[in-house]
């Protein structure tokens, strides 16, 4: 593997710096743009009118580990779900895989110095639960903490907090072969011990941490439709069983890194909630959303929130409910810190005087979409999400765990990168998340997927999600000009 270059960089890159680079497109391979002094006056927080965020609003970019990292067997890392189905002829398009990825691992550092030139004050990233326990239990690899230890470090050095996900989707396969995955308590049990071993050694340094991303993508993909790892088609009965477990895992895991932490951590999930949208925003139509998105996240979300499974999803799954206990709906609902959103698309819905007492309305055929297929443009998202999360929750604090769009990014003959249309997607979209917090909805930041193009699970390279142009033959770094667009954003606090 490649090893990152050594790089000169600026003790304070200035936003100024990233815009110049964006335009040009001059950046040295995973090296942070030149430094730059900027003459400019930052902006006051407060002072942002009615296009301005809370004072202390927190911004940040995300990345999950087999998506980026690369060094797949180096340094002791065990095998993931995500390697076996990856190398599976067929699975990805054309054969790629995240062997290599954009080697987030050995460039760590010149990574971390392009999130201080974007502003990012904060940093999402995932722990590879196989870098960690290369057989899912056991004794842990200590370079694969090393690692994470080095990050952590690297990113409290340049004034950027270090917000960790415990589980992005890349379970060890030693578990899938011994315990059928997340088929089985016993991976539960397995993830929260590991869990609590990630607080004891990184708590000292890291106070958020959020549990399992994306349950309903890694649970309804991976082992409803066969589409993601580990590829799978169970029966309703198992699939729920599996839902549940997933589930357990989050509560079992909030209670170990509570018991084993240094200091006192803040905890929550990061979940793709299923956002109703109401079409029309009339009373009815809004309570109408309200009721789906509870119901929309029944096996989810709602359970962890509540307690319990609602009537309606247990009626609806019959004598294919899932097995519980009460014991294991109290660890499921052990109280979170914060909800982490994933938020990407709207479910629309408009109220319906039969049961449920909503109607769920497909997309045009027209409806305009991103790169990604599934992606249908929908801004209001970012709003109703959150504030169904107070509403419905009384949720106290919110994290945009997720937000951004892929799409066909293409350098251009002076080697600049002018996505237009992710700067089109981001100011719409903070728009929708300004109106939330004008309105009092407790969102306390906002992490923009992602910082860097990547791996993008089944759709391989072919689809950029990054801030970041990354050219996949060199692995250079390029910022694009939405970069210097969310610099912008994050400089003055406010929708730009």
């Amino acid at each position: 593997m490649a090893k990152a270059r050594t790089t000169a960089a600026d003790e304070n890159p200035s936003r100024r710096a990233l815009i110049k680079l964006a335009g040009a497109g001059a950046a040295a391979a995973g090296a942070a743009p030149a430094p730059a002094q900027s003459a400019e006056p930052q902006a006051d927080p407060g002072q942002c009118g009615t296009r301005g965020f809370p004072q202390g609003f927190l911004w940040g970019t995300a990345t999950a580990a087999y998506q980026v990292e690369g060094a797949w067997h180096e340094d002791g890392r065990g095998v993931s779900i995500w390697d076996r189905f990856a190398h599976t002829p067929g699975k990805i398009r054309n054969n790629e895989t995240g062997d290599v990825a954009v080697d987030h691992y050995h460039r760590y550092q010149d990574d971390v110095r392009l999130m201080r030139t974007l502003g990012a004050q904060s940093y999402r990233f995932s722990i590879a639960w196989p870098r960690i326990f290369p057989d899912g239990v056991g004794t842990p690899n200590p370079k694969g903490l090393d690692f994470y230890s080095r990050l952590v470090d690297e990113l409290l050095a340049n004034s950027i907090a270090p917000f960790p996900t415990l589980y992005h989707w890349d379970l060890p396969q030693a578990l899938e072969d011994r315990f059928g995955g997340w088929q089985s308590r016993d991976t539960a049990y397995a993830f929260a011990d590991y869990a609590g071993l990630i607080a004891e050694k990184f708590s000292d340094r890291v106070e958020h941490f959020f549990t399992l991303n994306e349950m309903a993508t890694f649970v309804e993909l991976g082992y409803g439709q066969a589409i993601h790892a580990p590829g799978l088609r169970l029966p309703a009965a198992e699939l729920n069983q599996v839902r549940h477990h997933a589930v357990l895992a989050h509560g079992l895991a909030v209670a170990a890194i509570r018991a084993r932490a240094k200091r006192a951590a803040k905890i929550g999930p990061a979940e793709n909630l299923t956002t109703a949208v109401p079409t029309i925003e009339s009373d009815d139509n809004i309570a109408a959303a309200e009721r789906a998105t509870r119901e929309l996240n029944a096996g989810y979300l709602t359970v962890i929130l509540e307690g319990r499974y609602t009537d309606a999803f247990l009626k609806a799954a019959g004598a294919d409910a899932p097995k519980f206990t009460d014991d294991e709906l109290k660890a499921i609902a052990t109280p979170v810190d914060f909800v982490g959103v994933n938020v990407y698309t709207p479910q629309y819905v408009r109220t319906s005087p039969a049961a449920p007492g909503y109607e769920i309305l497909p997309p045009a055929r027209s409806h305009p979409r991103m790169a990604s297929s599934w992606q249908i443009l929908g801004p209001e998202a970012l709003y109703w999400a959150p504030r169904h999360l107070r509403n419905i929750w009384n949720v106290g604090n919110i994290y945009i765990s997720e937000n951004g769009c892929g799409t066909n990014d293409e350098v251009t003959p002076d080697g600049s990168i002018s996505d237009t249309d992710r700067i089109m997607f981001l100011r719409n979209n903070l728009a929708m998340l300004k109106r939330a917090t004008s309105e009092g909805v407790p969102v306390r930041g906002y992490f923009h997927w992602s910082l860097l193009d990547n791996f993008e699970w089944t759709d391989g390279y072919g689809t950029r999600f990054g801030l970041v142009y990354v050219d996949y033959a060199t692995l250079r770094r390029t910022p694009k000009l939405s970069a210097a667009y969310f610099a912008e954003t994050v400089r003055r606090n406010a929708v730009v």
